[in-house]
């Protein structure tokens, strides 16, 4: 059970109200032994003479030992029980607090189908051992105490006789539990898988239909979900193996119980009243042996979970703030010196160097794959540049705090992400407070825009006013041109755009997540091609507002479209991750290198575009 035992930190963290709760389990399972006791007693008394009062008497007892058993019984599950919700809850938040504090290429190389069937069925699966898995361990080991010692008390001999099915039954639930575990990791993956295949189907629906792939789709999950049924087949046989022989096992145990404790009655080694609780001592120890092979069953799937779930946890953030200098703010100040950066082991960038003063603008063109957005992407640490590389204001940016780097920068990916939420609140993401630490007291859980670690202040750019962040809100929309197509929608700013902004357009999608990182009044802008599905006039507008916004902040333009980058202070062309040519617009075209390659073949085509 080496995987459960990452749970004992959250154990600690409600021993008191553990405790209390098997406190509440040892008085359940003491009045539940007690009553045989009585009846054992009852049984003798009422041998030689039977009155109403000795009825009314025992009948009393025992009915009062079952009253107050009931009630023991209601708290221990109560407590227990819920304790298990209660480190379900942090669990699950320390599971999804770490994964927001992995780099971009975890999630590159883990299926978020997997992580999704982890962080859900895994954790439901650790959850019940927790709960139901160690109140019944621990009713088991009670009950089966307290019954053996009374057992014995009435004879040594009979105890001897049950005890060796209860050997027997270890031994079969000792050979079954390595299989279940086994088998139930098995059934975990498969349906990791399909959820696997249900969320890439459902994400890449448009694409599906287009190709008229339903039939296929259809077809591969059906395979799925039969491989799913089948191994849970295994397993269930497993258990249909399981049970009954436990059942076997405890049927005979009774049987010899019967005939030896039968003899001995006749004889008069033991009273009758001694016979029958022996017998209903024997049949309350039914239970525990059949909870026992259940225990064993969550134990083994709660252990199979565990680690599907620490293996998330295990990963490291690649990225995180590490012997941080205490910056406060940043004015926007770029450098890239002698830069060499590689993926796995593969140069993406060589040898780049490039000074960049706070409020100007610089452009970066360059042929697919030469690098462009690698090297923006350098700038908040989304990806992690080497020691001595990159730097912001002069320092490098691996000794900023990360939640102040990161709240400098307004970033605009290549694709465009918006949450299944209302326009307003996506572009105003980068805007709102958060929890400063999670419910749990375990892994910090803020945001911090990706970061880890830092203070407890709130980092930059975060307001609490309501009426500021919608005059953000719609300033930002203006300047990206949003705002006459928002007056358009039915509810205006409070229109859900639907999973990953599937009723708006690429345009608006664009649009919507440019809005979305001027709304922070970032100190560095980066638009890595970030304009690429908007029309032309539209991009002009776009650009004349952000004239404006550029004037206070230094900006990454990333584009194929000379349109989008000639007014820039300085334009780079980048090729097989170097620096091939670098200045003006003018400059550029007048070298006749590769960007006014670039620069005739789409006057050309503009050229086509007007005469056709």
């Amino acid at each position: 059970m080496r995987h459960l035992r990452r749970l004992l930190p959250y154990v600690r963290r409600h021993r008191g109200r553990m405790a209390g709760g098997l406190l509440c389990l040892v008085l359940t399972t003491a009045f539940s032994v007690a009553s045989p006791w009585v009846l054992r007693y009852a049984i003798d008394d009422l041998t030689l003479g039977v009155t109403r009062e000795k009825l009314w008497t025992y009948s009393g007892f025992i009915v009062g030992i079952v009253l107050i058993e009931g009630v023991f019984r209601y708290y221990m599950r109560i407590v227990l029980i819920s304790i298990s919700r209660d480190i379900e809850y942090e669990l699950r938040g320390d599971l999804f607090a770490h994964l927001t504090l992995l780099s971009p290429r975890y999630f590159q190389s883990h299926r978020i189908g997997d992580i999704m069937s982890r962080a859900t069925n895994d954790m439901s699966a650790v959850r019940n051992v927790l709960g139901p898995g160690i109140m019944y361990t621990a009713n088991t080991v009670a009950t089966f105490v307290g019954t053996v010692v009374l057992m014995m008390r009435i004879s040594p001999r009979l105890l001897g006789l049950a005890l060796v099915p209860l050997v027997l039954v270890s031994i079969l639930v000792r050979h079954f539990g390595r299989r279940i575990h086994d088998r139930f990791e098995a059934v975990q993956a498969q349906l990791s898988e399909m959820n696997v295949i249900v969320q890439e189907s459902l994400s890449g629906v448009r694409v599906v239909r287009a190709y008229a792939q339903e039939p296929h789709e259809v077809a591969r999950f059906e395979q799925a979900n039969r491989e799913y049924v089948r191994r849970n087949r295994g397993l269930i046989r497993m258990f249909g193996s399981l049970y009954p022989g436990i059942q076997l096992l405890m049927g005979t145990g009774a049987v010899l119980v019967v005939w030896l404790g039968g003899r001995m009655a006749v004889a008069g080694r033991i009273t009758i009243g001694e016979f029958v609780a022996f017998g209903v001592y024997l049949a309350m120890l039914h239970w525990p042996m059949i909870a026992l092979g259940w225990v064993v069953n969550i134990f083994e799937r709660g252990e199979a979970s565990m680690g599907r779930i620490a293996e998330i946890l295990e990963a490291p953030p690649d990225i995180r703030d590490e012997d941080p200098e205490p910056v406060r703010a940043l004015r926007g100040d770029v450098e890239f010196r002698d830069l060499t950066f590689s993926y796995d082991g593969k140069p993406v960038l060589q040898h780049v160097d490039l000074e960049v003063p706070a409020g100007s603008t610089v452009a970066i063109v360059g042929p697919t794959g030469s690098g462009k957005s690698t090297l923006v992407s350098l700038v908040p640490r989304l990806f992690q540049a080497p020691p001595g590389t990159v730097f912001v204001d002069g320092h490098d940016v691996r000794r900023i705090p990360l939640a102040v780097l990161r709240a400098a920068v307004g970033f605009v990916p290549q694709e465009t992400f918006l949450f299944s939420d209302t326009v307003r609140e996506n572009v105003a993401f980068g805007l709102r407070a958060e929890a400063t630490s999670s419910a749990s007291g375990g892994i910090d859980s803020r945001r911090e825009r990706g970061g880890s670690g830092g203070g407890d202040a709130a980092p930059p750019g975060i307001i609490d006013d309501e009426d500021e962040i919608k005059r953000r809100v719609e300033w930002a929309a203006g300047v990206a041109q949003l705002a006459r197509d928002v007056a358009e929608f039915p509810q205006g700013y409070d229109t859900f755009v639907g999973e990953r902004g599937i009723t708006l357009s690429g345009g608006q999608k664009q649009r919507a997540a440019l809005a979305r990182a001027l709304a922070v009044q970032p100190r560095i802008l980066v638009l890595d091609d970030a304009l690429s599905a908007v029309d032309t006039y539209t991009e002009e507008e776009i650009l004349k507002g952000l004239k404006t916004v550029r004037a206070g902040c230094t900006t990454f333009l990333v584009s194929h479209r000379i349109s989008t980058v000639k007014d820039a202070d300085l334009i780079v062309v980048l090729r097989e991750g170097t620096i091939v040519e670098r200045g003006t617009h003018d400059e550029l075209v007048a070298r006749r290198g590769f960007y006014a390659d670039l620069h005739r073949r789409q006057l050309l085509e503009e050229e086509v575009e007007r005469t056709a």
